[in-house]
């Protein structure tokens, strides 16, 4: 390895880190004028009007094409995925839902496991179980939330797990920014059409399946181009750490959104997590590291 590659490897996923969290800190600044799937709609809107000029003037690299039906899945799932974390955003502190979205690497992990049959060891198995009860105790059911913007939680996760098992597969097959696209697109589709039942249909907006549409105005522009510009400082800064160092490392230092992000929360108003949230924040993230470093070692046959 070119000396320093790692260092390099680990600030991309620290810039990445702090571009998400900021993402999520920009969607919580409008949370009492927009709803989640207004959000979804302006972040995905943003990041359009960025890719695709790109794709325009760089057409995407020709690859043997196909899986289709895969691509519009994960474009599918990563809205889903993407819708449950701005509700979680707006309506639970940043933090929290930020560690939610992030126990994408202990569902991909169960799901290789129970789909592909990638079996990684025992040590993978504990840190699953680890992830759980990390997850458990966030929840702490009954007291401080609904047991619906848990909910949200856990299907950020499992959205975002699923999503990223598909990019795996689809990467041969598609140009990278091709299969951002469809998850862009499907960002875009979802509310218009959901809107467009609302309007039509007369029945009142309930902000997730029914959107009432809204322009940004005034100072909300600042704060809707901020989350829609982050979300793709995140997806840059990621695919620089992903190519300058192993997985391994780079997923590790991706907890760094969580603490960002519980930092960025505390400054708008958010509560400190409490003792039980935070010993279940500091699990998920002792699970996640150890997924990823034990799921590398046992690809080199180190387990």
């Amino acid at each position: 390895m070119v000396p320093g590659r790692r260092y390099r490897g680990i600030i991309y996923m620290l810039l990445a880190a702090a571009g998400f969290s900021l993402m999520g800190a920009s969607a919580k600044m409008v949370k009492e004028t927009f709803s989640a799937g207004q959000l979804v709609f302006w972040r995905n809107m943003m990041g359009a009007l960025v890719l695709v000029p790109g794709l325009i003037l760089r057409p995407p690299q020709k690859k043997t094409g196909g899986k289709i039906g895969w691509l519009v899945f994960r474009g599918f799932m990563g809205t889903v995925a993407v819708y449950a974390l701005l509700y979680c955003v707006i309506n639970m502190p940043l933090g929290t839902a930020m560690t939610y979205n992030l126990t994408s690497t202990i569902w991909i992990a169960l799901f290789s496991f129970l789909v592909f049959r990638e079996y990684a060891g025992k040590p993978v198995i504990i840190a699953i179980l680890l992830g759980f009860a990390g997850m458990v105790l966030v929840y702490q059911p009954n007291i401080h939330m609904p047991w619906y913007f848990h909910f949200a939680g856990f299907i950020s996760g499992i959205c975002s797990g699923i999503a990223y098992l598909t990019v795996g597969r689809l990467s041969s097959f598609f140009d990278a920014r091709l299969i951002v696209l469809s998850f862009v697109s499907g960002g875009i589709i979802i509310p218009l059409l959901s809107t467009c039942i609302q309007y039509y249909s007369g029945l009142p907006a309930d902000g997730v399946w029914l959107i009432k549409w809204q322009w940004p105005v005034g100072g909300q522009w600042i704060w809707i181009i901020g989350m829609g510009l982050f979300a793709l400082f995140g997806q840059y800064f990621v695919t620089r750490a992903y190519g300058s160092d192993k997985a391994s490392v780079v997923s590790a230092i991706s907890y760094a959104n969580i603490v960002f992000s519980v930092f960025l929360g505390v400054l708008m108003g958010d509560h400190f997590p409490d003792i039980i949230s935070l010993a279940g924040i500091l699990c998920i993230i002792c699970s996640g590291i150890m997924i990823s470093v034990f799921k590398e070692r046992s690809k080199r046959g180190g387990i």
